[in-house]
């Protein structure tokens, strides 16, 4: 069995290597300072004597290197191996940042548990189990308290501790759903601590210091499961440019209604009052016309029912069939009305002595399209024919 070394010292990168197993592309080493894919974090990428590693992960014990191709060494050689710096650095910032993350969510919500996390090229994820509702506000706080804590440059730290002992502190964070890479062997756990913030239960590539994190941006929050809240944040590059993004866009709609980025929620807050207010004037002074060209349609008296009949444009059949409905059975047995444009709609109210829905059918039936209804309403849509020519059949 072979463990990787690179949690115990992240910042070897380059090392001599001898070869114990080569299996196609898969290669076993005596030793490897390569990190494994587990636990959330992603495998090291770099070479094996100038070949390119595709994967790392744990096989029955063993870390297997997965190359790009055949090698041409063999078992007992000696190799010259390298861990791609850069991202190494980045795996090393982002695993930190997320237990920062955590420790914040530690001084902010209630019951909390630790739900699992991932690294991506492009953000980390941390899934908290709690209570609380992780609302706008808390999420600005979870950010601001963790960049507090990279700021104050606190110191972290790794050790190796009986695996009863770490069950036993209730301060330290332990989700036996992810603890690959914590246990190595059956009575110790690795716990890293970050000075005065949090511990945890953890096997992962970490810096030695928070200040090396350098930043991090909150991006999004999400439900995956009852009792989770998934916060995903960036670290580096990624997050300096949504950092970036955002206050582009913040400056530009602060100067669009001519205020500042700070007064800026209180005067959107003010457009919308504003916008509901014209919003509400619109639908009255829009439901005013409706009900004038409703009242202007023609009067006629068919087999001694009073019927109302015309064409009303520039509406839906849901609003016009919402108004008829209310106005039938006062001054008229019978409102029918069409409207649309090429494809138009007929709509049919009746105070019941009249069946709307056999009127609808007479009208689909002449001109096409299709509806229906019931005895006292009913409507029609898609018809081959202009409103007046429907107005005319009807009348």
């Amino acid at each position: 069995m072979t463990h990787s070394l690179a949690a115990a010292d992240p910042t070897v990168t380059d090392f001599d290597a001898t070869i114990e197993r080569v299996d196609g592309t898969d290669v076993v080493l005596e030793e490897t300072y390569f990190y494994p894919q587990g636990g959330g974090q992603p495998a090291d990428r770099g070479t094996i004597e100038g070949v390119p590693v595709e994967h790392v992960e744990t096989v029955d014990g063993d870390i297997v290197h997965r190359l790009e191709r055949e090698p041409s060494f063999d078992v007992d050689d000696e190799v010259v191996a390298s861990v791609d710096d850069e991202f190494r650095r980045y795996t090393m910032r982002a695993h930190t940042a997320s237990h920062i993350l955590y420790g914040a969510g530690r001084r902010l919500l209630n019951d909390l548990g630790y739900g699992g996390f991932g690294i991506t090229n492009e953000k980390v994820r941390v899934d908290f189990e709690t209570t609380t509702d992780v609302t706008d506000d808390v999420l600005v706080e979870l950010e601001r308290l963790t960049n507090r804590a990279i700021w104050e440059s606190r110191d972290v730290a790794w050790e190796e501790v009986p695996r009863a002992e770490a069950l036993d502190r209730e301060e330290v964070a332990f989700n036996e759903a992810t603890e690959e890479g914590v246990m190595n062997d059956a009575d110790t756990v690795r716990i890293v601590t970050i000075e005065d913030w949090d511990v945890a239960a953890c096997g992962g590539t970490h810096v030695a210091n928070t200040r090396e994190i350098g930043g991090v941006t909150v991006q999004e929050r999400s439900n995956p499961g009852e009792g989770l809240t998934r916060v995903e944040f960036a670290v580096g590059p990624t997050g300096i440019r949504r950092r970036a993004t955002e206050h582009r866009a913040a400056l530009s709609a602060a100067r669009s209604i001519g205020t500042s980025v700070e007064d800026l929620p209180e005067a959107v807050e003010r457009l919308i009052d504003e916008r509901d207010a014209l919003e509400a004037e619109v639908r009255s002074l829009t439901d005013e016309v409706l009900e004038s060209r409703l009242a202007e349609l023609d009067r006629v008296e068919q087999d001694g029912q009073t019927w109302r009949i015309g064409v009303v444009n520039d509406f839906d059949s849901n609003e016009v069939g919402e108004k008829i409905q209310k106005r039938v059975g006062t001054d008229d047995d019978v409102i029918a009305v069409s409207g649309g444009g090429g494809r138009p709609f007929v709509v049919v109210a009746s105070s019941g002595d009249v069946d709307a829905n056999r009127v609808v059918e007479d009208v689909t039936d002449e001109f096409g399209g299709g509806g229906g209804g019931g005895p006292t309403f009913a409507q029609g849509g898609g018809l081959d024919a202009d409103p007046e020519e429907v107005v005319t059949f009807l009348s």
